[in-house]
């Protein structure tokens, strides 16, 4: 049955891919709309693999456009449903990828959102210093475009992660591969004036886990994605109109601004956590500061 498939393949991500709950999560929410579209197309409740075709996943896309999803959603879904073949023919368990000659719809180009150096100096700059949770935000937000880490890795980081002499934090990035990034003499500052407070956030809902969290919430949790993601838009908000405000706006700014300032583009696809360098590349994209400022340095006529 296709379902009991599924599970094998979620199982399979979890235990032998290390992937995270977030990732495995998005997987199975994909292939369960998948299913659901072929118990209603085949108007059957149990489907078996040997009726999935490659015009069933091509009238799956085509309801999805109909449904008007984003095309990288649709993109998602499709990777999802290529990857749980791949797993089946791999495992044995089937001998065909129907989705494998089926096109990703074509996506947009387009460039990632990003703060100026300026709005990040004043971003930095937001957060009520004078109580422990200012303390704690200030060193998120500087921590975020220091490092250019993901929220996830963000949200994992436990105290012994966190190196403040040495300047780097250790990451455990998608398929939990680790990796350590630096950090500059700012964040370190920002890090020595939120720890020895750090404690003052704990409450009786603070478990042994939350104990060991680097960054803990008001009410003395680690901090749920949903959480973060709303602080980190709050003071984003605050300080410029990007239509995106999370906290992987500040990922875009570490890498835009590397590279804006001459860093090499295999370096910031180390610090960034990338497989590809092709990955990296969207970050290549120029400024219009920038091109003013090379026009008036090499412009005869500037």
């Amino acid at each position: 049955m296709f379902n009991e498939h599924v599970q094998n393949f979620l199982q399979y991500l979890r235990a032998e891919k290390n992937y995270s709950s977030l990732t495995t999560e998005a997987y199975a929410n994909d292939l369960q709309q998948f299913e659901k579209f072929l118990t209603l197309y085949f108007g059957e409740e149990i489907v078996s693999l040997d009726q999935i075709q490659v015009t069933t996943i091509r009238h799956f896309l085509g309801s999805l456009f109909e449904e008007q999803y984003e095309k990288k959603s649709i993109v998602r879904k499709l990777a999802a449903i290529r990857s749980l073949f791949t797993f089946l023919i791999r495992k044995n368990l089937y001998d065909k990828n129907p989705a494998k000659s089926v096109s990703n719809p074509k996506l947009e180009k387009r460039l990632p959102m990003f703060l100026t150096e300026s709005s990040t100096e004043q971003l930095i700059q937001l957060p009520d210093t004078m109580n422990v949770s200012g303390l704690r935000d200030a060193a998120i937000l500087e921590l975020l475009y220091s490092c250019g880490i993901r929220r996830g890795e963000m949200l994992s980081l436990n105290t012994d992660d966190v190196d403040i002499y040495g300047k780097s934090v250790k990451v455990f990035g998608k398929g939990s591969k680790e990796r350590i990034v630096p950090f500059g003499e700012i964040a370190k500052k920002k890090i020595v004036e939120y720890l020895p407070r750090r404690n003052e956030l704990f409450s009786e809902l603070t478990s042994t886990d939350d104990r060991e969290a680097f960054f803990l919430s008001d009410n003395g949790k680690r901090f749920l994605p949903w959480n973060l993601t709303r602080l980190v838009s709050s003071y984003v908000t605050q300080i410029s109109d990007v239509s995106k405000k999370s906290p992987h706006v500040l990922r875009h700014t570490f890498a835009t601004h590397l590279i804006n300032r001459g860093a090499d583009l295999r370096s910031v696809k180390e610090m960034l956590g990338h497989e590809q360098l092709s990955t990296t590349q969207i970050y290549t994209h120029v400024s219009p500061e920038r091109l003013k400022k090379v026009y008036s340095q090499a412009h005869p006529r500037a």
